[in-house]
């Protein structure tokens, strides 16, 4: 159930650079090769001596409750992985010298366990979670790690409190593996030693508000990410700067961010979900599912990939196009003025799909298609169930 299949990053063909950079560090990379690697048969578990009872779920709010145990797994140059430990949930203990304070050496992953009507947790395509930790973790010169290890040693921490995994539908528990560099220096250069851990959190729905439309406020004055950048990766240091950001959206009644980009002002992503547009084509009438391509300016999400296919999969064979392309937001205020726009969702981890109502965008409210009656569109809650169906082990799916 836990141990997936792990994919590889595809080698890239090497520029000049690259060919020189390899030869400079060939001597590192050679010993890099016989560092230890992640084990899980040296699991070390110790059980906390004060284990809690489960949080009734109404009172479950987003990330602030926890389970009793964490895994820990510290890295080192000299000598890569070490034993890998479930341990009572604590505090860390750092130098305050240490590099992550300094320079941002932090990534992280979220991804969800669930209980099914039998009783048993399922994990929701870890695989694609343990590559995308890999890309960001090298992105920052961070060690990278065996998906498939790390994966059946998150889901032995989920089985050793699997009685604090809410078993009722809309609710999970999230998990955070995170990396951070934890050398102690203020030099700047990569990092000697490092941490990865996985902290769990039972969760609800993540808006407060459950399974209802948001209002987003098109971003042109602040830039989230730029091609060439880190904003497809998941680092810590990506999501501080936009919190000044949706703060003052919140304050004209706006729930989060949508990033626009460059002077034509493409759509990106919202701030913390990818999003997509269903709309009908002006020429043919054809109706699209349209969402940001991966060009560096977006997040490489999972629950964006998982709509995709499931699009391709069941909207495409109805007659829709699926459509990963840059798309303005002059584009989609024009499909609203004239009746095209049929809908617009985010996707993420955190809140599965999430139906956006309105857009302001040059101090004008761009309506997205719902009624006023309405709190989600017949695609965004299509979707919604679909990849609950499979999470919830509802559905036989590949992805199961």
């Amino acid at each position: 159930m836990y141990s997936l299949p792990w994919s590889r990053n595809v080698p890239v063909k090497a520029s000049a650079t690259n060919r020189l950079w390899r030869r400079c560090f060939s001597v590192t990379r050679a010993g890099a090769s016989q560092l230890a690697g992640l084990d899980p048969s040296k699991l070390v578990i110790t059980k906390t001596s004060t284990p809690q009872e489960p949080t009734a779920p109404k009172d479950l709010v987003f990330g602030k409750t926890f389970t009793d145990h964490m895994l820990s797994v510290e890295w080192s140059a000299a000598n890569g992985w070490h034993a890998p430990q479930i341990v009572p949930y604590q505090n860390l203990s750092l130098d305050p010298a240490t590099c992550v304070f300094h320079y941002a050496f932090e990534c992280f992953e979220g991804m969800k366990a669930y209980k099914d009507s039998q009783g048993r947790i399922r994990l929701f395509r870890p695989e694609k979670n343990m590559e995308r930790l890999n890309k960001s973790s090298s992105r920052i010169a961070l060690p990278t790690v065996d998906g498939g290890a790390l994966t059946k040693l998150i889901g032995e921490l989920v089985k050793l409190d699997s009685k604090l995994v809410p078993d009722l539908r809309g609710y999970s528990l999230y998990l955070r593996p995170t990396m951070i560099g934890t050398q102690k220096t203020l030099g700047v250069g990569p990092p000697g030693s490092a941490l990865l851990f996985v902290i769990a959190s039972p969760v609800g729905p993540y808006y407060p508000t459950g399974f209802k439309a948001i209002s987003l406020e098109a971003t042109d004055y602040a830039v989230r990410a730029w091609p060439g950048g880190v904003g497809d990766k998941k680092l810590g240091a990506n999501y501080a700067p936009c919190v000044v950001p949706q703060l003052h959206a919140a304050s004209r009644g706006l729930q989060q961010n949508l990033w626009l980009f460059g002077e034509e002002e493409y759509v990106t992503e919202v701030g913390t979900m990818n999003l997509f547009i269903a709309l009908k084509n002006k020429e043919t009438g054809q109706k699209e599912l349209v969402t940001a391509p991966l060009d560096g300016t977006i997040l490489e999400g999972v629950t964006r990939d998982s709509v995709l296919g499931l699009a391709r999969e069941r909207l495409v064979p109805k007659g829709w196009a699926v459509h990963e392309r840059k798309i303005t937001m002059r584009e989609v205020a024009e499909a609203s003025e004239e009746g095209r726009l049929l809908e617009v969702f985010g996707s993420g981890t955190a809140a599965i799909v999430s139906p956006v109502r309105m857009i302001s965008y040059k101090g004008k409210m761009v309506g997205c298609g719902l009624k006023e009656s309405e709190e989600a569109g017949e695609i965004a809650l299509q979707m919604k169930n679909w990849i609950e169906g499979i999470q919830y082990g509802d559905e036989d799916h590949p992805w199961r």
